[in-house]
């Protein structure tokens, strides 16, 4: 048995990807699944901070053979394991055949441990980043409800049904003002799909609503304190909205 990949994506930076990978690690931990998120913004890498984390080795490390694979493998906080990236490595913004090789090579050694592998990818269409998407079984586009967030998140959808032949992309639209706006901004983009869109298959791509995350000032303190929403305030609406949609993707 392998994991289940799970790439976390977005059109734009700023949109809540790394905030949405890292609680929703949590949440599927609560429901028992063994669970690793590998920071996969190789060159702007930020899942330490928002998890609080000093790490001494990285993926980095691992790549340039200064350390095994087993002691970048960190516990974090919420139950799940994570693989930290290095930030600031400018090696590591183009795809070149070693960052391939060795991206690839860590999926591989890693998949067996766990139940699920949620890559949180940089953000936008370079090619780290779709290479990076391509390695996944499903892949999650993050967006809000600015005009510009949808219109990256639009391209990006555009990207990878063109070039992966996706046929189900997941949507999660983070920062809504009042219920049920995800389910309008989605389908708003699955219009716009349905026009000026094809996978090349015969199966039309459909976009999948795991669910939507409210505005909250919750979220805020949770990342100033830089400290999961789902350990220090659980009950608030955000962390609700997370633990929806979590269980969307477990089920």
């Amino acid at each position: 048995m392998t994991a289940r990949i799970t790439a976390v994506t977005s059109g734009k930076g700023g949109v809540g990807k790394t905030f949405m990978a890292a609680n929703l690690a949590a949440a599927l931990t609560r429901r028992g699944e063994r669970v690793l998120v590998l920071d996969a913004d190789l060159g702007l890498a930020n899942l330490d901070v928002v998890l609080n984390l000093f790490p001494k080795i990285t993926l980095h490390d691992v790549f340039t053979g200064k350390a095994d694979l087993s002691e970048a493998i960190l516990p974090a906080p919420g139950g799940f394991s994570v693989l930290l990236a290095g930030s600031g490595l400018v090696e590591y913004s183009r795809l070149t055949p070693e960052v391939r090789d060795q991206l690839l090579g860590v999926i591989q050694k890693v998949s067996p441990r766990f139940d699920r592998i949620l890559l949180d990818t940089g953000a936008g269409i370079s090619d780290v980043v779709l290479y990076t998407v391509s390695l996944a079984d499903e892949v999650m586009v993050v967006a809000t409800t600015e005009p510009t967030s949808l219109t990256d998140a639009y391209a990006t959808i555009k990207v990878l049904a063109g070039q992966q032949q996706r046929k189900v992309i997941k949507l999660a639209v983070n920062q809504t003002n009042k219920m049920g706006e995800g389910r309008i901004i989605r389908g708003q983009l699955q219009q716009v799909v349905d026009r000026f869109v094809s996978n090349g298959t015969d199966t039309p791509l459909k976009l999948e609503l795991l669910g939507e995350v409210p505005t909250d000032p919750a979220v805020r303190e949770a990342v100033q304190r830089r400290q999961l929403l789902l350990e220090a305030l659980p009950g608030c609406p955000a962390a609700k909205g997370v633990m929806g949609i979590a269980e969307k993707l477990a089920g």
